[in-house]
């Protein structure tokens, strides 16, 4: 299945309209920026990158960025972006279950619309993997999907809390969805600094989006 989902994401990301709504960076993201510059902030991991969106955001903003994902096409889009703007990154083919870093590697950790697709095991490996790699009191910064979405019980059910729906270009993979309790709990070698709920594009498309501190 995962190679069918990176081949899926390659034959989105070598199109213009697949990419058109992943150019910006998401307001969320841009807002934490003066909490990362006050905290000295130097190093980060954009997990999931996609075309870089985040990662060219915060390497223009000064900070030295490793740019992950399992997409060939999408680092490839990344990296001529990045050389017409005079940006230099660290381009990494690779996802989020298991990180070629040291402990302690980053201050910052952004995966955004990322971690959930999977059941609860592979979220909680990947939460682990992430607080492994930052800092003491490194940042994440990240989304995962509420049981308000109007997704959440449509398709098969795989796994707890867990549902594909075939033949939807989006939802065909697995999505985990979750309270506010469970989300908790997954992020226990964290201090949860900021969670709420938003919409995205689509009615109902509800996110949870996450501020965390790993504890030291």
């Amino acid at each position: 299945m995962w190679k069918t989902v990176v081949e899926s994401w390659n034959r989105k990301w070598a199109t213009d309209s697949g990419r058109a709504d992943y150019l910006e960076p998401h307001p969320e993201a841009i807002a934490l920026l003066p909490e990362l510059r006050s905290r000295g902030a130097r190093t980060t991991i954009d997990l999931g990158c996609g075309i870089g969106r985040h990662s060219l955001f915060l390497a223009e903003a000064g900070l030295h960025v490793v740019a992950m994902d399992s997409s060939a096409t999408g680092l490839e889009v990344l990296r001529e972006t990045a050389a017409a703007r005079n940006l230099t990154l660290e381009l990494r083919e690779g996802n989020a279950d298991s990180l070629p870093f040291p402990n302690s590697t980053f201050d910052f950790v952004l995966s955004w619309d990322v971690i959930y697709h999977g059941n609860l095991g592979d979220v909680g490996r990947r939460v682990a993997e992430i607080w492994r790699v930052l800092t003491p009191r490194g940042l994440f910064q990240g989304t995962m999907l509420p049981l308000r979405s109007s997704n959440y019980g449509i398709g098969r059910l795989v796994a707890p809390g867990t549902f594909v729906v075939d033949g939807d270009e989006h939802h065909w993979q697995p999505h985990f969805y979750c309270d506010q309790p469970t989300l908790v709990a997954l992020f226990s070698g964290f201090e949860i600094l900021r969670l709420s709920q938003h919409q995205k594009r689509k009615p109902g498309s509800w996110h949870w989006n996450i501020v965390a501190e790993r504890s030291s």
